[in-house]
């Protein structure tokens, strides 16, 4: 590299472009900046006052450059790597000088012109006239201050954008002009032009830049990180898509604008839309969803954990060591592939799996599954997704229920990942198969009985918890409605409600022959009240309402005011007590069961040691068909296993008695059919298993 000390107007001399790739930040110096920088001025114009002798020029940093090729009657570009902010910054300073000069009728006006806008010959002369070319974002309002009489018909990406008055641009354009007026005014008049003689003698002797222009196998990226280490802080985001795209550069330029630029239309504009830079929170961090995506998108690649604060980090470190992107182009198109699924996660509409399934994840607060989501999204079928967020919905759902540790969500999810990639089987067998057979109690998922067991018996009420019996409770009123009225939507915010109120004291008392008998009936009750069966869903009014009422009220205000089938149910009860809410648990249960699916029975491994668990509710004798490869196989089950007639071994599940027969795993519930002793009816074993 080369580097070159340069004023303010040595910058702009000679026919030059300076080329601001799409993918920087927008212009963002505000009046804190700006006011240093014309500090800065004064204090030279000071010292021109007193002793020109004394004037050494002000260092104001560096900036990074890289000459771009041009051919024929391009004019000489530059694509600038750092110091956009203070290029920018300079030339809205000098339109601010030529246009104050312009008013006085100064010889400034023409000077000042020739550092803003390039003359003579050109391939492009509306674009190329200019001497910087901002970001897409700033384009308009500058070129509205730099050259106010342009045609911007000629101009790419400007002829359906509005002049927004208020940028930045503008501020800083304003505060010049009005510091640049009240400097030449004060104090004689008739010292007009004497002053702007000084102003542009502190602007081309007093203010110096070092100009480093890169040459070949120079890392525009390294050079990059070294010198922007102040300023104003850049993102995770920000970084990335500095060092993803600085890689990038010496692509040339077509059509006066750099080739880089077109990538960044393509793939990184979408994502710096108002969507992406909302905040949203995981647990108790806080960052904008650009920075979430992106994390969840190197987790995926990985297939381990990346926290956010260093995904930057982590994000370059895999790239220089492990170089897995082919090229800057399919980096960014598999950053946009990610992106697409994750704005589905985040917009939550009932309509997609994945707005379902975002819904799911914020009220379990599990966006540890969000990489594997992500992944299966993208490598699988919208059929494998659905099944597949099914799974892992139930997984998850399940254990919460049963009280199990979620610790293990953050490495057992990504682990999952690499798993999927090595499969031989589709990923929904594979998935499913590779939970079904977790047994510690930090990973494995919870049978029927198990779930049934917690849904009975533990209290699942407690205000963190609200969201999720809130999901609860909406997916069983779903289950629950008829042909007739399923197109019903929940639109009202709901709120959970005890029928038997928390505070049942008052109103529900209980009924006893003794004080001894009275404490412990009142103490069995206690038990009861934060129990599934006990709560219900109401409009947050509805609820204010009825909430400590006794059921003689509560009852006809459920009927009369809800329209949940959830609600509508409790009009057969007369009372509401101990019993009731055991019933209603135990039905709900039963709707839960079929919306949340079971695992599979356990692996061939344990298959021996848990004797024949998985065939335990079928009749000895019982015979098994599984048509494949246009082959007919044909099993009974005896002691236990299914034997396979033209086969060795004795198989203890069916997917152990499928994998025989094809050589890989598969989900055997859902390939045997089998056919009762003493009937001649066939049903398939995952159908039989239902019912």
């Amino acid at each position: 590299m080369k580097p070159f000390t340069r004023s303010i107007i040595d910058l702009f001399d000679s026919k030059r472009r300076y080329l601001i790739p799409l993918y920087q930040r927008k212009y963002a110096w505000r009046q804190a900046n700006l006011e240093l920088l014309w500090d800065d001025i004064i204090r030279a114009v000071g010292k021109l006052h007193v002793d020109r002798s004394s004037l050494t020029p002000h260092f104001m940093g560096a900036m990074v450059i890289n000459q771009v090729k041009t051919y024929g009657m391009q004019v000489q570009a530059y694509e600038v790597i750092d110091g956009q902010q203070r290029l920018t910054t300079f030339q809205l300073l000098l339109a601010a000088l030529r246009d104050v000069a312009k008013e006085h009728k100064s010889k400034y006006e023409r000077e000042s012109t020739k550092f803003l806008l390039n003359e003579g010959v050109m391939e492009r002369h509306a674009v190329e006239r200019y001497k910087l070319w901002p970001t897409l974002t700033d384009r308009r309002a500058f070129i509205a201050i730099i050259d106010p009489e342009a045609d911007v018909t000629d101009i790419p990406d400007l002829v359906d954008e509005a002049v927004d008055p208020v940028t930045l641009a503008h501020s800083a354009y304003g505060f010049f002009k009005s510091k640049i007026a009240d400097h030449v005014l004060a104090d004689d008049p008739e010292t007009i032009e004497f002053k702007f003689d000084i102003l542009y003698e502190a602007l081309k002797d007093g203010l110096a830049i070092v100009s480093i222009e890169l040459e070949a196998g120079d890392d525009p990226q390294t050079i990059f990180e070294t010198l922007n280490s102040r300023g104003i802080e850049l993102t995770p985001a920000d970084l990335m898509r500095n060092f993803i795209f600085q890689r990038a550069t010496g692509l040339g330029q077509q059509d006066a604008s750099l080739n880089v630029d077109k990538l960044y239309k393509q793939h990184w504009l979408p994502l710096d839309r108002p969507f992406w830079q909302q905040t949203a929170s995981r647990g108790r961090q806080k960052t904008s969803r650009i920075n979430w995506m992106l994390t969840d998108h190197l987790a995926m690649q990985l297939g381990q954990l990346v926290a956010v604060d260093q995904l930057f980090s982590s994000y370059r470190r895999w790239v220089l060591d492990q170089m897995p992107p082919s090229t800057s182009e399919a980096e960014l198109t598999s950053i946009s592939a990610t992106a697409a699924v994750e704005q589905r996660l985040f917009e939550q509409s009932k309509e997609d799996a994945l707005g379902r399934f975002g819904r799911f994840a914020d009220a379990f607060d599990v966006s540890t599954a969000m990489p594997l989501v992500i992944y299966i999204a993208r490598s699988g079928s919208a059929v494998e997704l659905e099944e597949s967020l099914e799974i892992l919905e139930s997984y998850i759902l399940r254990r919460d229920i049963c009280g199990l540790t979620t610790k293990n969500y953050n490495k057992g999810f990504v682990g999952i990942i690499d798993r999927l990639r090595r499969m031989q089987t589709s990923i929904v067998e594979t998935l499913k198969e590779y939970l079904s057979n977790r047994k510690s109690d930090i990973d494995r998922w919870p049978d029927d009985e198990e779930f049934r067991r917690a849904w009975l018996t533990r209290d699942q009420y407690r205000n963190a918890r609200q969201p999720r019996l809130r999901y609860i409770l909406e997916a069983i009123e779903q289950q629950k409605r008829t042909k007739l009225n399923e197109e019903i939507e929940i639109k009202s915010d709901l709120t959970i409600e005890h029928i038997m109120p928390q505070s049942w004291r008052a109103n529900w008392p209980v009924e006893a022959d003794s004080e001894a008998d009275v404490q412990e009936k009142e103490l069995t009750r206690e038990t009861y009240i934060n129990k599934l069966g006990n709560l219900t869903l109401l409009t947050h009014p509805l609820n204010v309402t009825v909430s400590n009422g006794p059921f003689s009220v509560k009852l006809p205000a459920l009927r009369a005011q809800s329209s949940l089938a959830l609600n509508r149910e409790l009009s057969g009860d007369k009372v509401w007590n101990e019993a009731a809410i055991k019933q209603r648990g135990h039905d709900l249960f039963c709707i839960a069961a079929m919306r949340w699916e079971r695992p599979l029975p356990m692996a061939e491994d344990d298959a021996v040691e848990a004797g024949s668990r998985a065939f335990s509710a079928l009749p000895e004798g019982t015979q098994c068909v599984f048509e494949y490869g246009g082959k007919r196989f044909t099993g009974n089950l005896r002691n236990g296993a299914l034997e396979i007639i033209g086969l060795k071994g004795r198989h203890f599940s069916f997917s152990s008695a499928s994998k025989a027969v094809t050589q890989t795993s598969r989900n055997g519930w859902r390939d045997w059919t089998i056919r009762l002793p003493g009937s001649g009816q066939e049903l398939l074993a995952d159908d039989w298993r239902r019912e």
